[in-house]
């Protein structure tokens, strides 16, 4: 057992665990955290995303003796903050979900992206959300959520029969 300390949303926290411990089952089984989401266990689905230290990071990948000093922030912090609200409308305005088990972690990737400087185009975007994986949608809203958060010559079409 080791105890961590690390910030998580902006508070400080201590945790007493074994140091192989991942982060998703902290956030999900200590802290009662529930929006990242178990899914494929090794880091390719994007389920889990979280940010630690301001960078998009799958929880399933990190333990917790990785940790110590860090800070952790999950979808349940950022899901109010208005920096992700330009990401939360584009999704819901152009069908970016459904069932909403991805929609935390794409959420996650998509405000990150959404707040570099400068900001990439969409297609870099597209290639940098590719770790998000969705099987709900078939990826039509959210590439219209991409066009409509990084390519501002385009308005986004609503109706799924315009895209591709």
């Amino acid at each position: 057992m080791i105890t961590v300390q690390f910030e998580l949303n902006g508070k400080a926290v201590s945790v007493d665990c074994p140091p192989e411990r991942r982060l998703l089952e902290l956030l999900r089984e200590t802290f009662h955290l529930t929006a990242a989401k178990p899914g494929c266990g090794i880091g390719r689905c994007g389920a889990c995303m979280v940010w630690i230290d301001e960078q998009p990071v799958n929880a399933c990948l990190v333990m917790a003796w990785q940790l110590e000093g860090r800070r952790v922030r999950s979808y349940e912090n950022l899901a109010t903050s208005t920096e992700s609200a330009p990401v939360r409308d584009a999704l819901a305005r152009c069908g970016g979900l459904q069932c909403g088990y991805c929609t935390p972690g794409l959420a996650m990737t998509l405000t990150h992206l959404h707040r570099l400087e400068p900001r990439p185009k969409r297609d870099e975007a597209a290639l940098l959300l590719a770790g998000n994986l969705c099987r709900c949608t078939g990826y039509g809203g959210i590439r219209r959520t991409l066009a409509q958060l990084f390519d501002p010559a385009i308005q986004a079409p609503l109706d799924e029969s315009t895209s591709t």
